[in-house]
Parts: structure tokens; C-alpha cells; sequence
């Protein structure tokens, strides 16, 4: 038989202390580690899916003398995010990107402890769908790479995806927020900001906004050209957007914004009939 891991009491009386209703208790079931198998295989799989249109798009169209037109191949990944979002986002939050994952963390509506292994997922996800792509159809192009414009240095695309991250992690944030109250629908907000970033931006850095799918790439070829903008320039801009965030709505923990970042999957499963997090229903005030 094997053993639950539920929240530690020091954690949950934190939120009775904040007497939210039972749903917020029960995003704390984030911390069953029964369900950590489905998260991580949530953000793999998200993660293969956006890199295999975002990548595959210029591969494609490299292949077959640009038979993918322009706007289709920075559009794509936008609805490929927003699909998944709507399809998959219960699971683990559809975080698809390290700087989101981080992001979420600063803000304090995703755990720290959960951080590295959705990380690890997103990457092992990104070099999936590279392999993939080069196996089916060669290395075409850039064979995958994000690499800044023609002209372009690699301090301006750092600079360039900052703001682009920037923009898309205070999308995703404030969607997730009480406040907007949005739900599923987020993922239109979302995904209409890949899109939008992606038109008027990807001919200066390539508008990838995700370390895991320019550095997944770059990891399996072992081309390292330029890697520190699109490492270090979603990472600031994410937390640029938590401080906006905090400006905008004061701090986070939100029960909203828990469930966007978390996933809920304590709604499908059984929870634990014994111990700290079973015990958190009765302790907190019971609200519709």
C-alpha cells in the first residue's frame, strides 16, 4: 500500500486562518502526491503539443518552400495553447513554460516544492517533439532554433522577450485572478496574446516567450546561439508581471487563482478519509 502525502498542518492552518470557503481547502490536495504521475504527464504532453506546432511550423515550411504562410505559423501555437488550456488545464494548470510555472510560484499560487519537476517536464516535453519533427521530416531551417531577426542582437531580443513575457504573463495571471472570474475562458485571453505577440513580434526575437521550447531545441542540437535571451528574458518578464499583478490586484493565493495555477483534480478523485487534509473540510466555513 502506499503512503498519501497530504499538506503539512502548518500549511493548512494557514488557510483556515484565512477562513476561505472548503474549495480553497481542497486545492491543497495539490500536495496528494497520487496525483503528481498526471500533472507531470499534463505538462509533458501540453508542452510536446505546443513545441511540435510552434517548431514543426518552420520545419514544415522550410521543408516544402515556405508552404506554411507567415501568419499561420505564429498563429498555431496560440490555438494549440488555448486547446490544451480547455482540454487538459484541470489537470495541472496547462503552466506549458517555465517562466509560467515560476511566475505562479512568486505569486503564491502554486507550491515551490512542485516547481523543478514541471520544469523538467516541460523540457523532457520540447526535446520529445523536436525529436519527433527531425525524425519525420529532417532539420529543416533552423532545425527548431529561436534566434533573434536579421540584424537583431542578442540584447535587444532579451529585451524584446521581456516585454513579450511580460505582457503574456500578466494575461495569464490576471485571467486567473477572482477578480475577472473568467474560468475556462481564459484560455481565449491567452491564446489571443500569443497570437497577437507573435504577429507584430517574432521578426525581432522569434516571440517564443518560453525557455523550454527555444532552449529544448537549442539542447538537442547543441547550439547554444544567443540561448541567454530566452532564458533570461521570459524569466524577468514573468516576474515583472507578478509585480504588476500585485500592484493591480495586491497579493495572490487567491482561491481563483490556486485553482487556474493547480489544477482541479481533487473534483475527479477521491480525497484522503484521514488525516491534516481530510480534516480541513470541517475546519473552515462551509460556503457555497
Amino acid at each position: 500500500m502506499t503512503e498519501t502525502t497530504v499538506a503539512p498542518p502548518s500549511e493548512l492552518a494557514g488557510v483556515r486562518s484565512l477562513g476561505r470557503p472548503n474549495s480553497f481547502a481542497r486545492q491543497f490536495d495539490f500536495w496528494d502526491d497520487r496525483y503528481e504521475g498526471r500533472r507531470l504527464f499534463s505538462e509533458l504532453f501540453g508542452t510536446f503539443l505546443l513545441v511540435l506546432v510552434a517548431v514543426g511550423g518552420g520545419m514544415v515550411s522550410a521543408r516544402f518552400g515556405n508552404a506554411v504562410p507567415y501568419g499561420a505559423k505564429v498563429v498555431a501555437p496560440a490555438l494549440m495553447v488555448l486547446a490544451i488550456i480547455l482540454f487538459m488545464g484541470a489537470v495541472s494548470g496547462a503552466h506549458l513554460n517555465p517562466a509560467v510555472s515560476i511566475s505562479f510560484a512568486l505569486r503564491g499560487n502554486f507550491p515551490w516544492k512542485r516547481v523543478p519537476a514541471y520544469i523538467v517536464a516541460q523540457f523532457l516535453g520540447a526535446i520529445l517533439a523536436t525529436l519527433l519533427l527531425w525524425a519525420l521530416i529532417g532539420k529543416q531551417g533552423s532545425a527548431g532554433l529561436t534566434l533573434p531577426g536579421h540584424g537583431i542582437s542578442t540584447g535587444t531580443a532579451m529585451l524584446w522577450e521581456l516585454v513579450l513575457t511580460a505582457g503574456l504573463v500578466s494575461t495569464i495571471l490576471g485571467t486567473a485572478s477572482g477578480a475577472q472570474n473568467l474560468g475556462p475562458i481564459a484560455a481565449l485571453g491567452v491564446g489571443s496574446y500569443i497570437a497577437l505577440a507573435g504577429l507584430w513580434g517574432s521578426p525581432v526575437s522569434g516571440a517564443s516567450m518560453n525557455p523550454a521550447r527555444s532552449l529544448g531545441p537549442a539542447l538537442v542540437l547543441n547550439n547554444w546561439t544567443s540561448w541567454w535571451a530566452y532564458l533570461v528574458g521570459p524569466i524577468l518578464g514573468g516576474m515583472i508581471a507578478v509585480g504588476i499583478a500585485y500592484i493591480l490586484r495586491g497579493p495572490g493565493g487567491g482561491e481563483s487563482g490556486i485553482a487556474a495555477a493547480q489544477g482541479t483534480l481533487e473534483r475527479w478523485f477521491p480525497r484522503p478519509t484521514s488525516g491534516p487534509a481530510a480534516a480541513s473540510d470541517t475546519d473552515t466555513n462551509p460556503q457555497p
